[in-house]
């Protein structure tokens, strides 16, 4: 079973005031980049994995999917979800990525911002995700970057001269990180870009287009603090779709 942080409640206290949450899909920088890579919605039954307080699989209803079901392992953030929709054609429920099981060609697009990095077993979900699909259903998912997550302790450095640097160490060594985010120990599973990709390829997925993300100058003018993104990617989008 993955580690169910959210649930935590000094974890989601700190979670829930982030930009991403209270302003929703607007307060995260990606989300141009992922958006245009989402295929045209319309008619599409849609599975949204970790779906968190539900602002994609809301979004995705208003571009003309017929239904979403969003899992999540938190019922913390299940409940709030759940409050934030009135829409019957969107469902959550509680699901541990981990163990996920799913009825066959359910699907037509599926979806996850932020959560297969929870989860040790990739190769699993990737594959419980393909079964899922139709042929040729579109998935679009983001997680940390593999040099982002890699260092055993992540963290900018300084140097002399006054520029920072983000550590790059045991990258080959995939496995547990644990890093202190709101509260200690908070557990999350390096894989490489090769494997992350090659064990998508392996499950029968066709990559159509793979992003690392970094800030436009508009969004810098608007979010100084957003340069520093511009040293190192934080985040790795990946498109990919099941073959027909």
């Amino acid at each position: 079973m993955a580690q169910n942080i959210y649930d935590d409640p000094a974890f989601f206290a700190g979670y829930s005031r982030l930009p991403r949450q209270t302003l929703g899909l607007d307060g995260a920088p990606e989300w141009p980049a992922v958006r245009a890579l989402i295929p045209d919605l319309t008619g599409r039954r849609v599975l949204d994995r970790g779906c968190g307080f539900g602002w994609a699989a809301r979004w995705m209803r208003e571009q003309g999917a017929t239904s979403v079901l969003g899992l999540d392992l938190s019922e913390t953030m299940l409940a709030r979800a759940r409050a934030d929709t009135v829409d019957p054609a969107i469902q959550y429920r509680a699901a541990d990525l981990e163990g996920l099981d799913l009825p066959a060609d359910a699907f037509d697009f599926a979806f996850s911002a932020l959560a297969f990095h929870y989860v040790r077993d990739f190769d699993r979900l990737v594959r419980a995700i393909g079964r899922a699909l139709t042929p040729g259903g579109g998935l679009v998912f983001t997680i940390e970057h593999p040099i982002y997550m890699a260092a055993a302790r992540p963290g900018w450095l300084t140097g002399p001269d006054g520029r920072k640097t983000w550590p790059v160490d045991q990258y080959a060594v995939e496995g547990e990180r644990r890093t202190d985010w709101f509260v200690k120990g908070v557990l999350k599973h390096h894989r490489t870009l090769a494997t992350t990709l090659n064990t998508l390829i392996r499950a029968g997925f066709v990559i159509q287009a793979v992003e690392e993300f970094a800030p436009t100058a508009e969004q810098i003018d608007r979010t100084p603090a957003l340069a520093e993104e511009l040293e190192r990617p934080m985040m790795l989008i990946v498109s990919a779709r099941k073959a027909a």
